[in-house]
């Protein structure tokens, strides 16, 4: 894979190709891509989703929405510090296409902001009601209709995957979505490949899945134009990852470890003393003993300590990112950045205390049990409308049901695949009060 390729300003539906040299300074391609995805509805509804604490009524708990703010700010470093780092080792690509140290932030922010974007209501959990509702509930049935790849897609439902079709389904009168470049596509694609075969190797991209196979041929768009090498074997479709998509997901690592960790001590889930003792161990070696010690609140000591410990894993992402580049551009690189850090043990205390105290506390536990039921109790009431719809045996109820949803997820015309996935998509889409308010509706418990 070569830089010039993999930063391309194409966009869906070009005819012209787009020239670096001709671009608006005032206002580059690459930043039209963050504000595109910040001015979307689905981004917008971020900020009533959970990052960890479902429903929380804490005012200093992160949301999806400022989790993905953060990311993308701790990206943007990521991008500039790499991006001037690799113009000096390849010249050529600022003084014959003219591309700026800029260009790399403006790429891993506009991913990085667009990260959590496919996510539904109540955390990961969400992700997993929505499989298991076809794995194992009542959308069963219609596994014997489907493709086995299809059927993955909808059992293994990924927000990542989610997230491509929300950033470039076309609909009437808007054709390619966001019409992102293609250079924040590829560097928002973590797992470049379809959900069949499951995890066919240990390497980071193969992980999960990151697009539908409503969108395998509009990724395979993609991946051409930025030269993104194929690692699917016979039919099946994978390629490497884009390089930048390394820093997208190194700033999602380090937000998630610390801010999240911040989190918890905030809501006394971690002890200060604790969290204190953590996090100066990742920070050992620039703390300014003087300045800490003269903070008298305990807001003020975590918030230095987190903004030095985000710095000091910022340094190091870059670090092992320019080490490995010839790596990662030949696609030999199999492991996330911060699996190579100097500073892993010290992350890993941080997330096995994390997990102890935050994502399995008793709150999180009984909020991701309701999920599981909101979810499922949703999706069965619209799947079965569409789909009773689709076959002409819908009841007086389903056609009451189907008349609350979108327009844009009413259309019965598709196979049973589309209905489903479109219905999953939906339910992915709501924020987790309106999933809370559409459920005590179909219960009849509001009025």
């Amino acid at each position: 894979m070569n830089w010039e390729q993999l930063l391309s300003l194409k966009r869906f539906g070009d005819t012209n190709k787009r020239i670096r040299k001709e671009q608006d300074e005032t206002r580059l391609g690459f930043e039209v891509d963050y504000d595109r995805v910040i001015f979307s509805a689905a981004f917008r509804s971020l900020q009533d989703k959970t990052q960890v604490i479902p429903l929380s009524k804490t005012d200093f708990v992160h949301t999806r929405l400022t989790h993905s703010l953060e990311v993308s700010v701790v990206g943007r470093s990521l991008g500039r510090i790499a991006g001037k780092k690799i113009l000096e080792k390849h010249p050529h690509l600022r003084e014959v296409h003219g591309y700026r140290f800029n260009d790399f932030g403006a790429i891993v922010a506009a991913a990085a902001l667009a990260h959590d974007i496919g996510n539904p209501p109540f955390g990961h959990s969400g992700e997993k009601a929505i499989g298991e509702y076809f794995k194992t509930g009542r959308g069963k049935q219609f596994e014997k209709v489907l493709t086995p790849k299809e059927y993955q897609d909808i059992i293994d439902f990924e927000g990542n995957a989610n997230g491509y079709r929300l950033l470039t389904e076309s609909r009437q009168g808007v054709e390619g979505g966001l019409r992102l470049s293609y250079a924040t596509l590829g560097a928002f694609m973590k797992y470049p490949k379809e959900s069949l075969p499951k995890k066919p190797t240990k390497h980071i991209a193969d992980k999960k899945f990151g697009f539908f196979q409503q969108d395998v041929s509009s990724f395979q768009e993609v991946a051409a134009e930025l030269g993104l090498e194929s690692r699917g074997k016979g039919r099946d479709v994978g390629f490497c990852r884009h390089p930048l998509t390394f820093l997208v997901e190194a700033a999602d690592d380090i937000c998630y470890t610390i801010i999240d960790f911040e989190d918890g001590i905030n809501l006394g889930l971690i002890s200060e003393d604790y969290a204190l003792e953590y996090l100066i161990k990742l920070v050992k070696d620039s703390i300014n003993i003087k300045k800490y010690n003269n903070l008298a609140y305990m807001e003020d000591r975590l918030s230095y300590l987190r903004a030095l410990a985000i710095n000091t894993l910022i340094s190091d992402a870059i670090t092992i990112f320019i080490e490995n580049e010839d790596a990662i551009l030949n696609g030999e690189f199999s492991v996330s950045l911060m699996d190579k850090s100097k500073f892993k043990a010290q992350i890993e205390d941080i997330i096995t205390l994390s997990v102890q105290k935050i994502y399995r506390s008793q709150e999180v536990l009984e909020k991701e049990i309701a999920g599981y039921r909101i979810i499922s109790d949703i999706l069965d009431v619209y799947a079965t409308a569409l789909i009773r719809n689709k076959e002409g045996n819908s009841s007086n109820y389903d056609r009451l049901m189907i008349s609350t949803l979108p327009e844009p997820y009413r259309e019965t015309k598709g196979s049973i695949y589309d209905i489903l996935l479109s219905t999953c998509c939906y339910v992915a889409s709501l924020s987790d009060s309106a999933a809370v308010h559409i459920h005590n509706k179909i219960m009849g418990k509001q009025l």
